[in-house]
């Protein structure tokens, strides 16, 4: 068998497809749950109510 025969890249393919269905038969399972979920949108955001507690008053005297 010479390095560049058209049994080299038959068996190359071959094993590339089943390399992949197995991949992907090893996966399903998780792609199940994922696929049919429905989009879902993302709560709004609320800014927070301003408190007096929270304000910087200056400092008087200091030179």
């Amino acid at each position: 068998m010479t390095l560049f025969t058209p049994d080299l890249f038959r068996n190359f393919a071959f094993g590339f497809i089943a390399g992949g269905l197995l991949v992907g038969a090893a996966n399903a399972e998780q792609w199940t749950g994922v696929i049919e979920t429905p989009a879902k949108a993302a709560a709004p955001l609320e800014a927070p109510i301003s408190d007096n507690a929270f304000v910087i008053a200056p400092l008087e005297g200091i030179q």
